[in-house]
């Protein structure tokens, strides 16, 4: 299998099949790898290993078979070269940062994006001496004009967190590329299911595996993807010596998730929609945003840019908090937790959870009100998800 040229095949067989090599024992299924470190068949093997003279496994902060079939697989979905799996989302986005940038450097990055994204931005980076600009998501000319001369990155969410907004990927991939940037994407969101930045021009794509790639809330992890020298060196070579690591155990679960990846996301898109169609009806409704309705300011880029709109509706409700959490709390079903991706609708009041760190300055710039509301439409009936948010929604409306 290892000798398929996965180009020749699509995403979702690649997302089934690529990566896995067969042991001696002829498995099915991809094996699970718990160890700690290798045995070598001599002194010499020992130290070609660790000098990379010779390829093979090491020890398993860097190098395990289990991660290498997961990284291997998503690799191949979203057509690059190399991928490293890290332990979390935001150890991706840091393995990226740390990895390609130095004190000194600069980058410009929407100010659309996860809270903890932000702060890791604005707090521990510029405590490094890496400084970074916040541009409208959307504004070319905003990006291009907060380019300076050391700026080695741009940064985007593409659809945004919580808001649903889009950029294009292709405008922005040709600026920073006129400037000599590296570009890099958060397709958390979408997944290779639905968006292949890479194929858009992006350099550098990053996954909080944690979400629709596990797709059932049971495991921690990250990935980086993209070329050879980039990810395949320059942030592999952070991994390797820092060492936020992906276990084997999260990467089978990860392996198992892709499996099934393009029909759940056609699934939490065929219920997310629907959804969203009814909260624009909704009279305790204000505004919805999903990518997927006519209404959303970027619908004809979300038709062009991806095969689909994910599963994620935010929407604000007529009142402020108080009205926000009163909905919250009407809620039976839902889960109330930040998660996202997960098989389970999940609900999340934004302000005083993921981006609940941010000043209210910041959260005002961002777009992010005390009336919003996120719902991560999980794959129980759509009418069940439906009436458990009716259930507070038909309150405030009385």
């Amino acid at each position: 299998m290892n000798d398929l040229d996965w180009a020749e095949f699509s995403p979702q067989t690649r997302a089934v099949r690529a990566g896995h090599r067969r042991t001696a024992e002829g498995e099915q299924g991809e094996p699970i790898f718990p160890t700690s470190s290798y045995v070598f068949a001599s002194a010499a093997e020992a130290a070609a290993r660790f000098s990379g003279e010779q390829p093979g496994n090491i020890y398993s902060r860097f190098t395990n078979p289990t991660v290498r079939n997961f990284e291997e697989r998503l690799a191949a979905m979203e057509g690059g070269e190399s991928c490293v799996a890290t332990s979390s989302g935001m150890a991706a986005i840091l393995a990226t940062c740390l990895g390609l940038l130095k004190s000194g450097d600069h980058i410009v990055s929407s100010q659309s994006i996860f809270g903890t994204t932000n702060v890791l931005f604005n707090k521990y980076l510029a405590n490094l001496g890496i400084s970074t600009t916040f541009v409208v998501i959307d504004d070319l000319a905003a990006w291009q004009a907060a380019i300076q001369p050391n700026t080695k990155l741009f940064f985007l969410e593409t659809p945004s967190n919580p808001l649903t907004q889009l950029a294009d990927i292709r405008a922005l991939a040709d600026l920073a590329h006129q400037h000599e940037i590296i570009f890099a994407v958060d397709n958390c969101f979408c997944t290779p299911a639905l968006q292949r930045p890479l194929e858009w021009g992006a350099d550098i794509v990053i996954h909080s595996a944690t979400k629709y790639l596990d797709g059932q809330g049971r495991c921690i992890g990250g990935a980086v993807v993209g070329d050879k020298e980039r990810v395949g060196k320059e942030v592999y070579g952070f991994l390797r010596s820092a060492g936020p690591t992906m276990s084997p155990f999260n990467a089978w679960v990860f392996l198992k998730g892709l499996e099934t990846l393009h029909l759940r996301m056609k699934g939490h898109c065929e219920s997310a929609l629907a959804l969203a169609t009814w909260l624009e009806q909704h009279p305790a409704v204000e505004r919805v945003y999903y990518p997927g309705l006519k209404s959303h300011p970027q619908y004809e880029l979300a038709q062009r840019q991806q095969s689909g709109a994910s599963g994620i509706v935010s929407f604000e409700v007529k009142g402020g908090q108080e009205a926000a959490w009163q909905v919250v709390d009407a809620t039976r079903l839902l889960s109330i937790t930040a998660n996202l991706g997960d098989s389970k609708t999940t609900i999340t009041h934004p302000a005083t959870t993921t981006h609940g760190r941010l000043t209210p300055e910041e959260r005002a710039a961002a777009g992010i009100g005390d009336n919003l509301l996120r719902v991560a439409v999980g794959l129980e009936a759509l009418e069940d998800i439906q009436a458990d948010l009716a259930r507070g929604l038909d309150a405030l409306a009385d």
